[in-house]
């Protein structure tokens, strides 16, 4: 039943995910399929393009060849009906009946009238020549041969005509001209008649030429070349516009005539169709580009979707597999309060399963019973976004067994992709363990404090040693003077006042070392120690006796060095003391050696250069001795480490712990030409007080 009902339990993510694997699992199979028809679909694609433009351009070409046709078949018409009217314009000459000298001009007028007529001969029955007419546009035709060289062509046409009962057509050939040049000529018999009988012939050489430059190139000749060829495509005739093209369109047509048959070819030089040969066939091939644009834009549009797909199938994978591995309960929320989606963290922590938890409202079945009320209250405010987001709380959840525990809960509004919020997520953690782990840690606490007082006496023990040497050094070599100063019987009364100010300087020196008993034993409880205002001339002052008294026995002048107008430092005063006495005393010792002569020790106070005006105060102790050596230097300030025989190292330790406990720094540096030089700062006397105060 558990894995039945975590089966129906589908969180929206998981929904989401099985959609994209099945998207997926459609698409990946046929991957190799669908790249396939993506081929075959551009290859048709490409195919239908190249056909349509290859079929424009031939439907293109067919059209300016039926255009030709048409041109051509015109051509013979208008050549047809020119010959018709010739015929008639001979008939009416015939029908006037005239005489060869009336004849004569009649002749001359139509030859001016027809530019192609080269000659009009009369003759007779019996094919004699009466009278004949040239063209007054040229010279005449039979000057270079006569006209009984080539009459043969006549006679045999009359003869046709005769037999017609009508006119006839002689074949053309070639008529030679005085010029060295020639052309082609074809002649027109009309037989004359007279009652019924046949009196004559009416003879009429044409020029081919002129007849195509006076027939034709006026209607057909711009844009086309006109010409009478033989049937084995010799031109007889040339006229019209020669163009150079790559595509020459030609048409072929019959002239029949009465005896004779002429071939008329027509050359449309319009040149052979483009690519884009017209608007239409360009709108089909702007198209056909656009529809493969398309596609390809298709094609990559289907890549980036399947790449996204994938991308975000892992994104789903991968987030699903992080909030599985989650030991943070993750809760998510609508705007009513709803729970729309948990993961199996939140799901093991309050031991319920996510069919049970989604969709509820409150009370929640994680809920203790007496807080119900409270909690309804919480959520209320959460809903209407009376609390901040991202702040944490704690909480009280129940678990299905009825057991308790606490959480802490982290919520924040759950934004949509609009940029609207659609609801909260919260994330929960249970803090159980670590709870547990405080009370063990508090325990611990409290043994280790235990064991730290135990160290503090031992701390205490060997502090109180080590600081109580000097006092008690000054008070035996005060004692030992006074003694020495009594047993003299010569002593006067002088000897007697420095007998009471010994006695004066035990008894100080007595006090110090029960303040020093006092501090010490404050510093190792770390509690806080009594402070005060005090001037740096007065700390400086106050071990100079002990520094002198010690200075005279390692022979070493002390020189004391006070900035004019330096505030008052905010310190523990018998601490202080202890520190620059500490300095003082390493830095004689450091030059208690027999090749120093000159043993000069610097005490100097002066304004802090690096912290901010008048706001700390620096002391300085140098001493002229050899130095501090490389490797001593990253272990100076370790306690128990020293460099003396009779040391116990906590002196340099001490010192730096007590100038950190006032918010300073010891520091210490190489002197030139020799020594070294130590410095710490203390803070005046207004910002000690405002450090200090609570």
């Amino acid at each position: 039943m558990k894995s039945l009902s975590a089966q129906r339990a589908i969180t929206p993510w998981q929904r989401a995910l099985s959609m994209v694997r099945a998207r997926l699992d459609e698409v990946l199979p046929w991957g190799s399929g669908r790249r396939s028809l993506w081929a075959a679909l551009i290859a048709l694609v490409l195919a239908v393009l190249v056909t349509l433009v290859w079929l424009a351009g031939r439907y293109e070409a067919s059209q300016v060849q039926a255009e030709l046709e048409r041109d051509a078949t015109d051509a013979v018409n208008d050549l047809r009906g020119g010959f018709s009217r010739h015929v008639q314009s001979l008939q009416a000459l015939q029908a006037a009946h005239l005489t060869p000298d009336s004849w004569q001009p009649e002749a001359s007028t139509l030859l001016r009238n027809n530019r192609d007529w080269v000659r009009i001969e009369w003759r007779d029955k019996n094919n004699q020549l009466q009278s004949f007419a040239d063209s007054p546009f040229r010279t005449p035709a039979f000057e270079r041969i006569g006209r009984a060289e080539v009459v043969n062509e006549a006679l045999q046409t009359c003869q046709r005509a005769k037999r017609f009962n009508g006119p006839a057509y002689s074949s053309t050939y070639f008529l030679p001209q005085s010029n060295g040049l020639g052309f082609e000529v074809m002649e027109l018999c009309l037989p004359v008649t007279q009652i019924g009988e046949l009196v004559g012939y009416t003879v009429v050489t044409f020029s081919l030429q002129e007849v195509l430059n006076e027939r034709l190139v006026a209607s057909f000749g711009r844009r086309n070349e006109l010409s009478f060829i033989e049937p084995d495509g010799t031109r007889l005739a040339i006229a019209g516009t020669q163009r150079r093209e790559r595509r020459i369109f030609t048409a072929q047509q019959l002239l029949d005539l009465p005896g004779n048959t002429l071939l008329l070819r027509m050359d449309g030089r319009r040149g052979e169709p483009d690519l884009f040969p017209n608007v239409l066939t360009a709108l089909v091939t702007g198209m056909s580009i656009a529809l493969i644009t398309v596609m390809i834009l298709l094609a990559k549009d289907s890549r980036r979707r399947l790449k996204a797909e994938r991308d975000l199938a892992d994104a789903l994978a991968f987030r699903k597999a992080m909030e599985d591995s989650l030991v943070t309960g993750l809760r998510a929320r609508d705007l009513k309060g709803h729970i729309t989606y948990v993961n199996p963290a939140f799901c093991q922590m309050v031991g319920w399963e996510a069919e049970a938890l989604i969709g509820k409202n409150a009370p929640m079945p994680y809920w203790p019973p007496e807080m119900v009320d409270e909690y309804q209250q919480r959520q209320a405010i959460r809903l209407a976004g009376n609390a901040p987001p991202r702040e944490g709380f704690e909480s009280v959840f129940m678990r299905q067994d009825g057991t308790r525990f606490p959480v802490l809960i982290i919520e924040a509004p759950l934004i949509s992709v609009q940029g609207e919020q659609t609801g909260w997520m919260g994330a929960v953690i249970d803090i159980s363990e670590q709870r547990r782990i405080e009370e063990l840690s508090r325990a611990s606490q409290e043994r280790l404090q235990a064991t730290a007082r135990l160290a503090t006496v031992g701390e205490m023990a060997s502090l109180l040693s080590h600081e109580l040497n000097q006092p008690l050094a000054a008070i035996a070599s005060y004692a030992n003077g006074s003694l020495n100063l009594l047993k003299d019987p010569q002593a006067e009364t002088q000897t007697l006042s420095d007998v009471h100010m010994a006695l004066r300087r035990i008894a100080e020196q007595a006090g110090r070392a029960g303040r020093v008993i006092n501090s010490v034993h404050d510093f190792v409880r770390r509690r806080e120690q009594a402070r005060e205002a005090v001037a740096p001339q007065a700390l400086l002052e106050a071990i100079a006796p002990l520094v002198n008294l010690q200075a005279r026995k390692l022979q070493v002048r002390v020189h004391t060095r006070v900035e004019p107008r330096l505030p008052a430092v905010w310190c523990d005063r018998t601490m202080v003391e202890q520190v620059l006495l500490n300095l003082a005393r390493n830095g004689m010792q450091a030059m208690d050696r027999p090749d120093i002569e000159d043993r000069v020790l610097i005490l100097h106070a002066r304004p802090a250069a690096s912290k901010a005006e008048n706001a700390w105060v620096e002391f300085a102790v140098t001493d002229v001795g050899t130095g501090i050596e490389p490797d001593v230097e990253v272990q100076l300030f370790n306690p128990f480490f020293t460099t003396k025989a009779e040391g116990m190292g906590l002196g340099l330790s001490l010192c730096r712990t007590v100038v950190e406990q006032h918010g300073g720094h010891l520091l210490f540096e190489a002197h030139a030409p020799k020594g070294t030089v130590f410095r710490f700062t203390l803070p005046a006397e207004a910002s000690g007080k405002s450090a200090s105060s609570p």
